[in-house]
């Protein structure tokens, strides 16, 4: 599993078409927009991993100034949030010609139910947890803050 993980001040997804276009699923104030891929190898014991990976990151600041504004927090530290958001396209091969190959995405059967379980690792660790449609097609507003992004893999 790979995470590209931006601390952000604010983040939302919204349904862009079908029956619930325009539907807002998730929106979160200060916290981490997590995109996720899954390729094929991937398992339960991922899932568990990038959630502890993600939830112990330290990518904030102490809010009193004790850090001397050196990253030293985690979001559950500093009581924030998460969006996790499916993100086949993190495993597009783009080394070859100019379209990409997603030989290494996991299928939608197989990925929905790993990000399932992050999520619900996420939540069993106390992180506040929003998430996307799978499947649907989405948008993702967010406001970086920093910018701090990182990719994540497990």
């Amino acid at each position: 599993m790979r995470a590209l993980v931006q601390r952000v001040n604010s983040a939302s997804v919204t349904i862009q078409s079908g029956p619930d276009e325009g539907l807002v699923t998730a929106r979160i104030g200060k916290g981490l927009l997590a995109l996720v891929g899954v390729t094929h190898e991937d398992a339960p014991t991922q899932a568990e991993a990038l959630a502890a990976k993600i939830w112990n990151l330290r990518v904030f600041e102490d809010p009193v100034g004790g850090s001397d504004g050196r990253m030293d927090l985690s979001v559950g530290a500093v009581g924030a949030e998460i969006l996790v958001v499916s993100q086949f396209t993190l495993y597009g091969d783009t080394r070859k010609g100019r379209r990409p190959s997603w030989i290494k995405a996991a299928s939608p059967d197989q990925a929905e139910p790993l990000i399932g379980m992050l999520c619900d690792e996420l939540r069993a660790l106390g992180a506040k947890v929003g998430t996307g449609r799978f499947r649907a097609d989405m948008a993702v507003e967010l406001v970086n803050d920093g910018p701090v992004t990182l990719l994540l893999e497990v």
